[in-house]
C-alpha cells in the first residue's frame, strides 16, 4: 500500500551504481545516550544499518532526530557527555578478513584505520579549516602520518592532484581559506578526506551554506569521484529531495530511530510511513501545477519526554488507538515485490483500520 500525496509520478531515475552487494559498514542494535543515571537522554535506540561497497546510504529527517549522532558514534568520534551504551559496528576488511568491531578496536588501529579506511566530511566543514595554515599544509597532514616515506615533494604533489581532482587549479595550494570561496572551501575539505582513498566516506550536511547552484556542483563531484574512485558514501541531510537523486538507498531516521528504509526510487513515488510522505510534502514539486506545501505540523518530541506508542503519532494525521499505545517495529512491508522495504508503522499491519483520508493504491 501507498500513502498517497503531492510526489509527482516522474522523477528522474539515478544513473547505475557500481554496489556489489557486499557489506562494508554494518551497524546493529547501536544505542547511545547523553548524560548519566536517571537525567540521561537516549538519543539512538537500537539502530541497525548496512552499508554496500560502491553504494550511497542517504540518511534523512529533521533537525535532532539522530542522524550526526549516530556517524559519530559509529566512528568513536562522539564527543561527551555522549556514551555508547550498547551495539556494534562492524567493519569488514577489503581482504575478505574477520570484521572488525569499531567500537571495541585498540587506539592505535583505531587512529591508523581513520583517513584511510573511513573518512568524514563534518557538518559546518567549510568553516572547519585552520585559518593560519594554507591549504596545502592542512592537506598534507593526513597524508604526512599515515604516509611517512613519502618526501614532502611527493605529499604537495600528491595535494595538487586532489585539488584538481575536486574543480580546483593546483596553484591554490599556497592559498590561504580566507582567498576561497565557501564553495571552494567545501571542496578543499571532500579533497582532504579522500587524501588516502578511504573505503568508507562520511558526509554530514555537505552542502549546508551553501546555495543551489553550488550545492549541484558539490553533489555532481560526489557522485563522479565516487564512481571514478569506487568508495561507499554515507550522505546525512535533512532535504529528502537531495536524496532522490544521489543515493542508492535511503533510511529516514525520527526520535532516534528509524522509521523507514528502501530504495531511493521507491520510496520516493511510494513512501509508507507518513512522517517520509511529510518530509517528502516539504519541498515543491517540480512538475504539474503549483501546489501549497504542507509539510508537517508539530515539533519534535522531547528525547527526555517521548510520547508512548509511536513517537510520531502526535504530529500524524492518521493515527489510530493502536498507534498511541503500542510501539511499531522496523519490518518488511510485506508488499509482493518490496523485499528490501522496511517500516515501522501500524498503519501497514492493520488495513482495516486504516481512517478515511488515508488513501491506498496497489
Amino acid at each position: 500500500m501507498t500513502l498517497a500525496g503531492t510526489i509527482p509520478d516522474s522523477v528522474p531515475t539515478p544513473p547505475a551504481r557500481r554496489a556489489s552487494g557486499r557489506p562494508i559498514l554494518e551497524i546493529r542494535d547501536l544505542t547511545v545516550d547523553y548524560g548519566y543515571g536517571d537525567e540521561r537522554v537516549h538519543a539512538l535506540r537500537g539502530v541497525s544499518l548496512t552499508l554496500n561497497e560502491g553504494e550511497v546510504l542517504g540518511l534523512a529527517g529533521e533537525s535532532g532526530c539522530g542522524k550526526s549522532t549516530l556517524v559519530y558514534a559509529a566512528t568513536r568520534l562522539l564527543p561527551p557527555p555522549g556514551l555508547i551504551s550498547g551495539g556494534q559496528v562492524l567493519y569488514y576488511p577489503e581482504d575478505g578478513g574477520q570484521p572488525v568491531d569499531v567500537l571495541r578496536q585498540p587506539e592505535d588501529e583505531l587512529r591508523e584505520s581513520r583517513w584511510q579506511d573511513t573518512a568524514i566530511v563534518f557538518q559546518g566543514a567549510m568553516n572547519s579549516l585552520n585559518p593560519v595554515y594554507r591549504i596545502g599544509t592542512q592537506i598534507t597532514d593526513a597524508i604526512a602520518a599515515h604516509r611517512p616515506g613519502m618526501s614532502r615533494a611527493q605529499r604537495d604533489e600528491r595535494a595538487r592532484e586532489l585539488l584538481s581532482m575536486v574543480g580546483i587549479a593546483p596553484n591554490r595550494i599556497r592559498s590561504y581559506p580566507h582567498q576561497l570561496s565557501g564553495g571552494m572551501r567545501q571542496r578543499v575539505m571532500i579533497a582532504m578526506a579522500l587524501a588516502l582513498e578511504p573505503r568508507v566516506l562520511i558526509m554530514d550536511e555537505p552542502t549546508t551554506a551553501l546555495d543551489v547552484v553550488m550545492q549541484r556542483q558539490i553533489v555532481e563531484q560526489i557522485i563522479e569521484l565516487r564512481d571514478r574512485m569506487g568508495f561507499a558514501v554515507i550522505f546525512i541531510t535533512h532535504d529528502v529531495s537531495l536524496l532522490i537523486e544521489v543515493a542508492d538507498r535511503i533510511a529516514i531516521m525520527y526520535a532516534g530511530e528509524i522509521v523507514e528504509h528502501g530504495p531511493a526510487s521507491t520510496m520516493y513515488r511510494k513512501p509508507r510511513h507518513p512522517y517520509t510522505l511529510g518530509l517528502l510534502n516539504s519541498f515543491p514539486p517540480l512538475h504539474g501545477p503549483k501546489q501549497e506545501l504542507t509539510g508537517i505540523p508539530g515539533s519534535p518530541p522531547d528525547l527526555q519526554a517521548l510520547p508512548s506508542g509511536c513517537r510520531f503519532h502526535p504530529r500524524c494525521p492518521y493515527a489510530f488507538d493502536t498507534c498511541s499505545t503500542v510501539t511499531p517495529t522496523l519490518a518488511h512491508t510485506g508488499v509482493p515485490g518490496e523485499s528490501n522495504r522496511q517500516v515501522a508503522c501500524w498503519l501497514n499491519e492493520n488495513e482495516s483500520l486504516l481512517p478515511a483520508p488515508l488513501h491506498i493504491t496497489a
